[in-house]
């Protein structure tokens, strides 16, 4: 019976010492990133990258626009705020108490209903589409056509880089305005005479994209500055990163994803980019060797 004893109390220690053991390998680290809806399919596919080489670390990260990207971040509520802007360009942002990380840069594309018979546009009359001058597409060469305007809503790093570089200050006409990328897209496809526009990860054959001034929306002619609407992808973090969060940084800035995910989801490497845009807006050569 003591030989009983000892061996039901030997096994019992032993479960109790293995489950320990198990838990202490299987503990899980989490990190949350917040915010542009233009970043957030870059920063997934590198969030999963990222877990297949670090089994247990997960990245979550969630939509909800660069404005509140860069107040969650501001607040210390999350670990990156995801921002199509500098945080110069944000009301009510301490730019100073955060760190910039441009991850890419990315295109902003003018976007219409497929059945438009318009290819390009200058940016002069894009302009005036987007401001209400110009009503029907007519009047920029296509069929009689009422044009309807779908916008992004306000607190949006796509309209406000689209706002930057097309618009120059003068304000867009009241239109319904969409939170999603997906959803403008959705409905540019099924509204007559639609006009928006989207970042180049999210285009597709449902939407026809417009030329503006004869260029095409392309990687290499944003590498150039030759397409002249486009912003980067800023990953701020509310003072120096630290452990996970700064490993995750590193590795989406690696030749690896850079190369492998960047471009193949039609963003621009860092590395690529022969022009840099300030948050003023000013635009000037990279300097050799400081990409």
């Amino acid at each position: 019976m003591k030989k009983r004893l000892v061996a039901l109390f030997a096994i019992m220690f032993s479960s109790v010492f293995i489950l320990a053991g198990c838990k202490g390998t299987t503990s899980q680290q989490t990190i949350t990133a917040v915010g542009s809806s233009a970043a957030q399919p870059l920063v997934e596919l590198a969030g999963e990258e990222f877990t297949k080489s670090n089994p247990n670390e997960y990245v979550n990260v969630q939509g909800g626009g660069t404005g509140t990207g860069l107040s969650q971040i501001q607040q210390g509520a999350v670990n990156i705020g995801n921002s199509d802007l500098y945080a110069e360009q944000k009301k009510d942002i301490d730019a100073t108490k955060l760190v910039d990380h441009r991850i890419a840069a990315v295109g902003m594309v003018p976007v219409v209903n497929k059945d438009v018979k318009v290819k390009s546009l200058t940016l002069k009359q894009l302009k005036q589409i987007f401001s209400g001058q110009v009503k029907n597409w007519k009047q920029v060469g296509g069929q009689d056509l009422p044009i309807t305007i779908i916008n992004r809503a306000d607190g949006s790093g796509t309209r406000s880089s689209f706002e930057s570089d097309v618009m120059a200050g003068t304000p867009f006409v009241r239109a319904q305005e969409q939170d999603s990328s997906g959803m403008v897209r959705q409905i540019v496809y099924n509204t007559a005479g639609a006009i928006s526009y989207l970042a180049m990860p999210y285009l597709n054959d449902t939407v026809k994209t417009i030329n503006v001034d004869g260029v095409k929306p392309t990687i290499e002619n944003i590498e150039t500055n030759k397409w002249k609407i486009w912003s980067y992808e800023h990953l701020y973090t509310n003072g120096k990163p630290t452990g996970m969060t700064k490993r995750f940084l590193d590795f989406i800035m690696t030749d690896e994803v850079q190369k492998n995910v960047v471009k193949k989801m039609n963003y621009v490497p860092m590395k690529d980019m022969q022009y840099q845009k300030d948050y003023k807006g000013n635009v000037t050569p990279v300097s050799k060797g400081v990409k």
